[in-house]
């Protein structure tokens, strides 16, 4: 773990996260309402919980980035993915509570080297110094409160836009139900000229923003069998039913 100049939170107070155990599975909460994060203990690179599946649709449109930022560390699951399956992708993530990140080990995830690195910094101002080589962007940070105001500003999506590579893209994490839903994919739409791909969770109650740099990538996807070619059988099998579903809500945009 490393810290980045201009950080800046050090006197900021954070909500300390508590970790339950059941039935083989670890989970990470602020609340006892909502879950953050969740991990089979005997198989910590599985994608337990169905939005994470969801974001993992990259895979259409870039099946082998050299390049992964993430915001949010929570239990580490997308961290896990990618790092374990993308071989050839550099994986950095931001997390600005120090209570997430000393439960690292807890949940498996594996020590900064030369393919990851854990960075303790403010997520926005990261973006806002990313150099433009950013092959995926993941946003998911979200403390006891929702979504952090500084990660859904109008200025914050634009620099995320800069941070991105030439053919690079944002993946979002929403709730659907909390009221800002409409304005959130508003500004995500303005920074991005509405090159941008809305889809749901199995569960519909996270949407899952898309958005491109270049608008000729959404328009020409990955094959099934090309997303996920770079997969071990295990992996292939557990996201197949979440990029064919988007596949199907590409063709089928006016369906629900």
């Amino acid at each position: 773990m490393s810290d980045i100049p201009g950080g800046g939170f050090e006197s900021l107070q954070f909500d300390p996260p508590f970790v339950r155990e059941a039935h083989g599975t670890r989970s990470l909460h602020f609340t006892y309402g909502e879950l953050q994060s969740q991990m089979q203990t005997g198989s910590p690179w599985h994608l337990e919980v169905d939005y994470t599946r969801t974001m993992m649709g990259f895979l259409l449109f870039n099946n082998n980035p050299a390049v992964v930022g993430m915001i949010g560390l929570g239990g580490g699951s997308l961290v896990k993915f990618c790092y374990q399956h993308l071989v050839h992708a550099r994986v950095m993530v931001a997390e600005i509570n120090p209570h997430v990140i000393a439960l690292r080990d807890t949940f498996q995830i594996p020590p900064d080297n030369e393919r990851l690195q854990v960075i303790a910094c403010d997520g926005a101002r990261w973006v806002r110094d990313l150099p433009s080589t950013t092959d995926v962007l993941m946003v998911d940070g979200f403390d006891a409160r929702g979504q952090s105001a500084q990660l859904c500003s109008q200025a914050f999506y634009d620099s995320c836009v800069q941070a991105l590579s030439p053919r690079g893209l944002l993946v979002v994490n929403l709730h659907r139900d909390h009221l800002d839903y409409p304005l959130l994919l508003e500004r995500i739409n303005r920074s991005f000229n509405g090159a941008t791909l809305e889809t749901l969770a199995e569960e519909k109650s996270n949407g899952i923003i898309f958005a491109f740099k270049d608008a000729t990538v959404l328009q020409h996807p990955n094959s099934l069998k090309k997303s996920l070619q770079h997969l071990d059988p295990q992996a292939r099998l557990q996201l197949t039913p979440e990029l064919a579903l988007i596949l199907w809500q590409m063709k089928n945009p006016h369906l629900p």
